[in-house]
């Protein structure tokens, strides 16, 4: 199944990834933000469960903001 979830408070847009039967995530890509950290995010996470990816990312901020791209994809993949 294939999921898109609407950022908020960061710079990219939006996060669209694949979650299978057994809960398995793959394909995650963000549209905008920091393309090479995401891409890295990304390929680091593909094929981990929704708790692996949120017990690694959950609570990541960037900058002065209270959260970031990292967070958003574990709130994203906990809310799948």
């Amino acid at each position: 199944m294939q999921i898109t979830y609407k950022t908020q408070g960061v710079c990219s847009r939006s996060i669209t990834f694949d979650k299978d039967e057994s809960g398995k995530i793959t394909n995650i890509s963000f549209e905008g933000g920091c393309n090479g950290n995401l891409k890295a995010i990304s390929k680091l996470c593909d094929g981990m469960t929704a708790d692996e990816i949120a017990a690694k990312l959950k609570g990541n901020t960037c900058g002065m903001k209270s959260t970031s791209c990292a967070d958003q994809l574990a709130i994203a993949v906990s809310q799948a």
